[in-house]
């Protein structure tokens, strides 16, 4: 758990797609020490015209590479979140060819109640999780 949906723009490649996720699954082990079989990933490719991404007036250089990364998680500290920031920036950059500048990374907080991993049961609570 935390649950991760990538929006790219369409026409990468499986391989490229499978590379991508792995790197963020990685990062995300290493920054949220969540367990390596914790991963949940939904891509979304969309047409070009259809991602209006800006800048917020920080003056980065948008490509065609563009990867947002949704997170849906439980409460992580902000060192935490900074070390996946930085780890998906230097990881995506030097394994997929994605510039820092083209990553843009949204984390969405929530608690134990909020998730059922299925059979109608809520996990955390339960104590199974």
């Amino acid at each position: 758990m935390p649950l991760l949906r990538f929006d790219l723009i369409e026409g990468r490649d499986e391989k490229s797609l499978k590379k991508l996720l792995d790197v963020a699954h990685n990062a995300m082990v290493e920054a949220f020490k969540v367990p390596e079989r914790d991963r949940y990933q939904i891509v979304h490719q969309h047409p070009a015209n259809e991602l209006i991404i800006e800048d917020t007036g920080l003056g980065f250089n948008r490509s065609k590479n563009l990867v947002i990364i949704s997170i849906v998680s439980k409460t992580r500290t902000t060192s935490q979140k900074e070390l996946l920031y930085a780890l998906l920036a230097s990881q995506l950059e030097s394994e997929c060819s994605i510039s820092p500048q083209d990553l843009m990374v949204s984390i969405t907080e929530n608690g134990d109640a909020d998730w059922s991993f299925g059979v109608g049961e809520a996990q955390f609570l339960t104590g199974k999780l």
